[in-house]
């Protein structure tokens, strides 16, 4: 596959995927799904690949979440496949036979946020941000942000920063555990690198197992489900509706309940 928006680097047996909309503070459209569906089924296949790291282009932002602008055709029908697919893609991430850690530098908001939140290991630089601010736009996270956040760091505080839509610092994600580690911006790489080449000294097929075992602990396809149908039911609302459009018109929303 001719990927467009996504720049791969393989050395040593080590994948480098990186998010390459650096413009669009590398937000996550249809195309991009379909690059990185493409990566890890090409990660899966070929042997030589043992471990990937997942970052975004530039400082800013990893993945600032999905591309709004697609928001505008969605029905509840298609609301569903769209949340579905995006599932399908994260669950294959997940599932990845290959550790997969995700270099998290600057915003990981909704979409990048349920991105980092489905590799196996996170690692952030100390300008990073973490969101699921979904409830803004009258939806909700769509991509298995309802499951992985509370499995990581708690029902508790998953509710909060799903109720509130709130950012939190790097700091504040490492202190709840929902990443791994916070170093400076420009250590970032160096430090993903030094795990995966860490982890790259064990044994493959036991690394393979681990991962498998790990995810059988906390799966629940029901939850996932539930997920797709809620965010397809918030789809049809006057809320999600006036929560795009004011996010686009880069004002404040007037929620009525509806």
């Amino acid at each position: 596959m001719e990927y467009q928006n996504l720049l791969l680097e393989k050395n040593e047996g080590l994948l480098v995927v990186t998010i390459n909309r650096e413009s669009k503070l590398n937000a996550l459209n249809g195309k991009t799904l379909e690059e990185l569906k493409s990566a890890f089924e090409m990660a899966y296949d070929e042997q030589d690949i043992r471990a990937v790291i997942i970052t975004g282009k530039g400082e800013k932002a990893f993945v600032a979440g999905a591309d709004i602008s697609e928001f505008k055709d969605l029905n509840e029908l298609n609301a569903r496949k769209f949340s579905e697919e995006g599932q399908e893609i994260f669950n294959g991430i997940e599932a990845c036979p290959k550790p997969v850690i995700a270099a998290v530098n600057g915003f990981a908001l909704g979409g990048g946020c349920e991105l980092s939140m489905a590799c196996h290991i996170r690692v952030a630089s100390d300008n990073a941000k973490f969101g699921l601010p979904e409830v803004s736009l009258g939806i909700i996270p769509g991509y298995g942000g309802t499951q992985r956040l509370p499995q990581l760091v708690g029902k508790g505080i998953a509710n909060e920063l799903i109720f509130t839509g709130d950012m939190i610092s790097a700091q504040r994600a490492y202190e709840i555990g929902l990443v791994n580690h916070v170093v400076p911006q420009e250590e970032l790489m160096d430090k993903a690198k030094s795990l995966a080449n860490k982890i790259l000294a064990k044994a493959p097929l036991a690394i393979a197992h681990a991962i498998d075992c790990v995810n059988a602990s906390t799966k629940n396809e029901a939850g996932y489900q539930s997920e797709a149908n809620a965010f397809a039911s918030a789809i049809k609302t006057e809320d999600f509706t006036e929560g795009t459009t004011a996010f686009l018109e880069k004002r404040k929303p007037n929620f009525q309940g509806k």
